[in-house]
């Protein structure tokens, strides 16, 4: 028998629910730790992993990827092997020569009025920035820490521009705070105050009806600010465990995000979260169970932000076509997942 959410699914494949039922579906595009980036086409039905003749390494580890508006069909991908940027129309990676090659590149943010802005955020803990489309680079002075008994080398974990403020940025150190630049990355602050613990995983700026309010996801929970920053609350969830890794709002604006929340890393179950209130309340969505790991990321896409994915750190892919609330778990399953985008 068909469920009516496998029929709206199959609705979605066929052109229903998007702006321009012409217009084919966003392509997903998952990052693997160790299998390179899997396209699919067509929602997680089928799924294509190009060789490494496409020119990036077919067994690369892909810590980030990174989209922009203002070029729909590109994709930039930070590996272990420096910086690529993916073009649909040629279906090839292309390497960005620099700097990042001797890194592992975690973390990738452009500016959203200029997309030739680029700045990255590196394991080893550093932070890049490029006004030329990732033709040349400059180190940014940001104070960030060396060494870690936890992890032994400090990584950014997140980067990215306030969307408010063009030229401020905003950054997670795993483990070492937050980190903030109000000048496009010539000057830093660290902010910690408040923070239960320095181990950020994820930072997000939500625009509410009652003001801004900045999120950070940690090991041990999440937490906000409404002071820029200034000074940090946890926010206790109504969960079996504290830890948060990803925080996203919906395509379609702040009000609705979502939230990952598992046992640990990579952790062996998990939920995700959604909240309908700027992030004030959060419930779980009810993922089809059993999880085999913490839920890692979410995404989806402004031409038809109903279609969200979500998917674990060991590689199961979950689908909702009505915003979050109903969710199919897709039958494919890609390893150590990293990061994932819609283009």
């Amino acid at each position: 028998m068909t469920t009516r959410v496998e029929a709206t699914q199959s609705s979605l494949l066929t052109g229903a629910g998007r702006e321009d039922p012409a217009t084919p579906p966003p392509v997903l595009c998952v990052g693997t730790a160790g299998m390179s980036v899997w396209f699919s086409r067509d929602l997680g039905q089928t799924w294509d992993r190009p060789y490494s003749e496409s020119g990036l390494y077919l067994e690369a580890r892909v810590w980030a990827l990174s989209t922009h508006p203002a070029t729909p069909a590109e994709v930039l991908a930070g590996t272990d092997s420096g910086l690529y940027r993916w073009r649909e129309r040629d279906q090839h990676w292309t390497h960005l020569p620099g700097p990042l090659d001797s890194t592992c590149t975690w973390a990738i943010a452009r500016r959203a009025d200029d997309p030739d802005v680029i700045v990255a955020g590196t394991h080893p803990a550093a932070l890049w920035r490029s006004n030329d489309a990732g033709q040349t680079w400059q180190a940014l002075p940001a104070a960030l820490a060396r060494e870690c008994i936890f992890v032994h080398r400090p990584r950014v974990t997140q980067v990215i521009f306030d969307p408010d403020r063009s030229d401020t940025l905003w950054a997670g150190v795993e483990i070492d705070a937050i980190h903030c630049s109000i000048d496009g990355g010539a000057n830093w602050r660290r902010l910690d105050q408040g923070l239960v613990s320095g181990d950020i995983h994820g930072v997000s700026v939500v625009r509410s009806p009652q003001g801004r309010v900045l999120f950070a996801t940690t090991n041990k929970g999440l937490h906000r600010s409404t002071d820029e920053g200034l000074s940090w609350t946890l926010q206790p969830l109504d969960a079996p465990w504290q830890y948060t890794r990803s925080i996203q709002s919906r395509a379609d604006g702040d009000a609705t995000l979502f939230l990952t929340n598992g046992n640990g890393p990579p952790g062996s179950t998990g939920r995700l979260l959604r909240s309908t209130d700027y992030g004030a309340t959060w419930t779980d969505v009810h993922l089809p169970e059993p999880l085999n790991s913490t839920p890692w990321c979410v995404t989806s896409h402004s031409r038809c932000p109903q279609i969200v994915f979500a998917a674990t750190n060991l590689g199961q892919l979950f689908r909702s076509s009505d915003g979050g609330n109903q969710w199919i778990k897709l039958d494919r399953e890609l390893g150590e997942i990293r990061s994932m985008v819609l283009i």
